[in-house]
């Protein structure tokens, strides 16, 4: 689908570099325990395909490089839902969404270990990817997962607590979300040239800062560096 009917296919990637903290005095590279890793955020929702093609093609790519080792990486799953005046969330893509944002919040908080939360919505955003996204409970199967905490948290009030706490960061956010599709290309470019530690041999190659451009974006300002903005078709407003 393409052209001006291209905003039905919603994306809400937002990488923001935030807290680009330039802590380490300017005497050469710093240890990899001294470094300050780079915080990166990514608010998305869990049906919007380019969002799970987002997770399962390029973000899963630092856990295999060893560029994770320079982040600190947190996942909002919340994107352009809308909270009515009752406390009730409405989503982009309808309940089923609101559903897997809850289960994915609920992973988070239950599993605060990246790497077993992370795998876990990086299973279910596969299935998303593959249009099996209503089998998302075989990921409890697939990584040995027990699906109590998970099931206890979203079919509670929790959950529910959990989303209403990223729709307020969400909406909270500077300069806020106005439309999509936003997707920064070459992120990790920008996270190499954040990071003040020795570079991961994964920032080998990766060009000039000044080629990392946000495509169909906005301008945001992260600590010393401005990703760059493009205009382009299919925005939809948030």
């Amino acid at each position: 689908m393409a052209g001006p009917r291209r905003h039905r296919l919603v994306l809400f990637v937002l990488l923001l570099l935030l807290a680009l903290l330039l802590l380490v005095p300017q005497r050469g590279s710093a240890s990899a325990e001294e470094a300050e890793k780079v915080s990166l955020e990514l608010y998305y929702e869990s049906l919007c395909p380019y969002c799970s093609r987002f997770i399962v093609n390029r973000l899963a790519g630092i856990f295999e490089d060893g560029l994770i080792d320079a982040v600190e990486l947190r996942l909002v799953p919340y994107g352009n839902a809308r909270v009515g005046s009752n406390n009730e969330i409405t989503c982009q893509h309808g309940p089923y969404e609101c559903l897997l944002n809850t289960v994915e919040a609920c992973a988070i908080d239950a599993w605060p270990d990246l790497a077993m939360h992370f795998s876990f919505i990086y299973c279910v955003e596969d299935l998303v990817v593959k249009g099996q996204y209503k089998e998302w409970e075989y990921c409890f199967q697939k990584l040995g997962f027990d699906p109590k905490p998970i099931t206890e948290c979203y079919k509670s009030e929790q959950g529910h607590k959990l989303e209403l706490k990223y729709a307020k960061e969400t909406d909270a956010l500077e300069p806020p979300h106005q439309y999509v599709p936003w997707d920064y290309e070459n992120f990790e470019a920008y996270i190499c040239k954040a990071y003040k530690g020795t570079p991961p041999k994964a920032c080998e190659g990766l060009g000039q800062l000044q080629t990392a451009e946000a495509r169909n974006g906005v301008s945001y300002n992260s600590g010393s560096i401005e990703l760059a903005t493009a205009e382009g078709e299919g925005k939809e407003g948030a």
